[in-house]
């Protein structure tokens, strides 16, 4: 088994894995055909190329006799910190339960660091109990959930986290002024990654239990839009993210 970066000739055995790996985690409860749409957006040819030279991706495959049979992929995310977001983590599920998915993840984690980032974090759906179990092995604590939408359902997801951020500028949580003269609290230290800035959390009070939004870093704008697909965009500039994987460890 070799574990190794990514190139453009996986771009094919990397959308084929993943589309096998979504069928079979979540085949039972959402339909085929939007599997099909959801691969569509996520693995398009020419964005999967594009981000094998983006310098803030480190992504990589694993290899045996010839056969990609997992993958996984994470962006270093400029907040208040370098942050190492981990955001798709497939195995071929004839492959599954063989320590595949660890070797991606320990690999991600070296690459990371060598980058200086301070903090790692990944995502997973609170209902994957293999995901969450995962994480959990792999010594990353759990630090907060948000909702997010697959097609016309909501789910929970929960946001886990690797070695302790160091000191950073300035507070994480910032009270800023919203529409109609809205008092409003941007989390800096909750993100989204976006086309041109991040997307921050925004909450209405200072304890982050009502969710309120989202803020965007490119113009700081409240004006953003989410679709059915957890897809972000800001009306004002245009900053935008893909849609939402839905898990970031299948094993």
């Amino acid at each position: 088994m070799d574990v190794r970066r990514a190139t453009r000739d996986d771009v094919e055995s990397v959308r084929q894995v993943a589309r096998e790996s979504l069928a079979t985690s979540y085949g039972h409860a959402i339909d085929a055909d939007f599997i099909d749409e959801a691969v569509a957006g996520w693995y398009d040819p020419d964005d999967l190329v594009s981000e094998l030279d983006d310098d803030d991706t480190v992504f990589v495959v694993a290899e045996d006799d010839g056969e990609v049979v997992g993958f996984a992929q994470s962006y270093v995310v400029r907040r208040r910190e370098a942050i190492g977001e981990i955001d798709w983590l497939h195995v071929d599920p004839d492959r599954r339960g063989e320590g595949i998915g660890a070797r991606l993840l320990h690999r991600l984690e070296e690459e990371l660091l060598e980058r200086g980032v301070g903090r790692l974090e990944g995502r997973v759906l609170a209902a994957n109990e293999a995901g969450t179990s995962f994480y959990e092995q792999e010594g990353y604590d759990a630090i907060g959930e948000r909702r997010v939408r697959i097609g016309d359902g909501e789910y929970v997801e929960r946001i886990y986290s690797k070695f302790p951020a160091p000191d950073t500028e300035g507070p994480s949580l910032v009270e800023r002024t919203g529409p109609d003269d809205q008092r409003l609290y941007v989390a800096y230290d909750e993100s989204m990654r976006g086309s041109t800035a991040p997307f921050y959390a925004v909450y209405e009070d200072e304890d982050r239990e009502d969710r309120w939004g989202w803020f965007c870093g490119g113009d700081e704008s409240f004006h953003v839009a989410v679709d059915s697909m957890d897809r972000f965009e800001c009306h004002e500039c245009g900053n935008r993210t893909k849609p939402s994987r839905w898990d970031a460890a299948y094993l």
